[in-house]
Formats: structure tokens, sequence, C-alpha cells
């Protein structure tokens, strides 16, 4: 079973675990959005006091053991191989790491119909893509209801973009994932080579430009990480762009990020602005004390110029912000 959650994240996965039936027959791998100052360690306490699984914060190549609790460690990717998880440091997905997308995807490839799959509470839309990768590998997706979710985007970026197995409210998760346990698994099925290739992509945290062209067409856009080109995933429907060092963005993070920079850049520009504005009230001051009066009016002028752009673009930046903060929500 794997798990991802961020904004809200350790309430619902601590009410989750303490709902679950006793001695499930699986193992359980979970991946929270945290900072990366943060300390792993510390969740585990806090979900030891929930459920009765081995809480495990784990290293590279810790062995899957049935009644496992598996937390992915803060800065560090966590993916599974066979009987095994993988742990690196690899880049950032939708400036993420660890990444659901990143543990759904691997889940997906090496345990195929075995998999069940839980996205609940959390800001924007990583785990979309990983949510995509179990379906079409067979597995079990189970969002929980966004209008049970203290934030409903994570799931509800889930809805909008596959049609999911059971979409509940967090005290009914528990139930069907005991009744999926005590099932027949589910039929195997044929995994799909990009999805294959983007999970070797990621363990080896390495690109190759022949392996980045069997998964992805080359866009005109630039990775907002580190400058390189962006390749479009082929037949994924969040849409995603990944560079060829190996930095992942859906559609709507691209979006929030160009924002982002682009805010940055025109305050940036203010400042700028600002500091030729003050540089001008000293040379008038000085111009003033030399008594050269043609000078001193040429900065005047120049300073009143100066002043309007500053307030042209300080104004621009309030309705900017104003409506990023009014639309963000809306973006899907």
């Amino acid at each position: 079973m794997v798990i991802g959650a961020s904004a809200g994240g350790i309430t619902a996965v601590k009410k989750l675990l303490s709902l679950l039936p006793e001695n499930p027959n699986a193992a359980f791998l979970v991946v929270l959005h945290q900072s990366p100052e943060s300390d792993s360690k510390i969740i585990r306490d806090i979900f030891k006091k929930s459920t009765t699984l081995n809480c495990i914060v784990p290293e590279n190549e810790t062995l899957i053991q049935r009644g496992g609790l598996y937390i992915a460690p803060s800065n560090y990717h966590m993916m599974t191989k066979p009987g095994a998880v993988i742990i690196n440091n690899g880049p950032r997905e939708h400036r993420y790491r660890p990444s659901i997308d990143v543990l759904f995807r691997s889940a997906a490839v090496y345990y195929r119909s075995r998999v069940i799959a839980i996205i609940l509470t959390g800001m924007l839309d990583d785990g979309s893509s990983g949510m995509v990768a179990v379906k079409r590998c067979g597995g079990t997706a189970i969002v929980q209801d966004p209008e049970d979710a203290e934030f409903s985007q994570m799931p509800v970026h889930v809805l909008n973009r596959i049609k999911v197995d059971f979409v509940l409210p967090l005290n009914e998760i528990a139930n069907i994932v005991g009744n999926l346990l005590s099932s027949p698994v589910p039929p195997e099925v044929p995994i799909p080579d990009e999805i294959k290739t983007e999970v070797e992509i990621t363990e080896r945290i390495m690109t190759s430009i022949d392996q980045l062209s069997k998964i992805a067409d080359r866009t005109d856009f630039i990775c907002p990480d580190c400058g390189g080109g962006l390749w479009k995933i082929k037949n994924d429907p969040p849409g995603r762009y990944r560079c060829h060092v190996g930095h992942v963005y859906s559609e709507n993070q691209m979006i929030r990020v160009h924002s982002q920079q682009l805010e940055e850049s025109l305050w940036v520009s203010a400042r700028m602005l600002e500091e030729r504005r003050n540089m001008m009230e000293v040379m008038l001051k000085s111009a003033n004390d030399a008594g050269h009066k043609s000078l001193a009016a040429l900065y005047k002028e120049r300073i009143r110029e100066t002043e309007k752009h500053i307030s042209t673009l300080k104004a621009l930046l309030s309705d900017y912000t104003e409506n990023l903060r009014g639309k963000g929500d809306q973006i899907a």
C-alpha cells in the first residue's frame, strides 16, 4: 500500500492508521510533503502512537516486510524495488523531494496489481501522475473525498485526471482497505514501457537523450530549476514536463513557478528603480551644494520620472499578486 499526503497529512494518516484492521496482510509506504529541515523520525514517533505497525524511516535497501510502515525520509525520494526500498536524493519532482509520484510509479511497476494507492488531503497536484501509473499497471486507486479532506486540492486534481476505484471519507477508507486485503489480487496487466523507463531514470538519477526521447517530446520550454530544455511526457493525462537533469513539472506547477518568478523579477525591478532614485537624490544634493542649477534641475526631472515608474510598477505588482491570490486555487 502506498499513501501520499501533503498539507494536513500527518493528522489524516494518523487517523487512517488508527482505523486499520489488526495485523494487515500488507506493507505500507508513506510520502508526506515536508520541509528539507524536518525530522522524519518525529513523524514516525507520532504514528507509533496510533498503530501497531512497525514504523520505520528506511535507509537505502531496507527490506519491505508485512506489517511495516515505511515513512519517506525528509529531502529524499522513496521508491520500491522487489522486496526492498530505494532511497535517493535525485532531482525534485514538482519541487518536492520526497515526491508522491516517484513512490507511486515505482510501486506500480514492481508490484503491479498488488498496489493499493491512497491520496489524502493536500495542496497542488503531486500524486496525480503517480495515480495514473498505478491504474495503468492494474492497481487500485483510492482518494479521500475532497469534502472530507482538510485541504481538497490534491484529491480534486486526481479526480479531474482519472477515474479512481473509490472516493471516500477518511473513516471509510480503512474499511475498504480491509476488504481489499482479504480479496483476491486483481489480474496482472502489461506494464507500459514509458512508465518503466521513467522509473529507471529516477532510480539512476541520470537521463540520456535517447531514453528521454522514448518517453517524451522536446518542447520550447525551459526548466525553471536548471535552465535546460523541457520534454513533455507522452501518454500522461496530467501533462508533465521533464528536463535532461531530471526535474519534473506538471503544467499547473509550471504556471505557478512562472508566476512566482515573474513577481520576483518585478520586485527586483522596483528595487533597482528605487536605488536609482536614491542615487540621483544624492547627486541632486551635490549639484545644489555646488550651485549647478541647470544640473540640479535635470536631476529633479529624472527623479520625478523615476518615481512615476516606481508607482506604476508597484501598482502593477499589487494588482498582479491580488489576482494570483484570488484565482490561484481555481487553476485545475
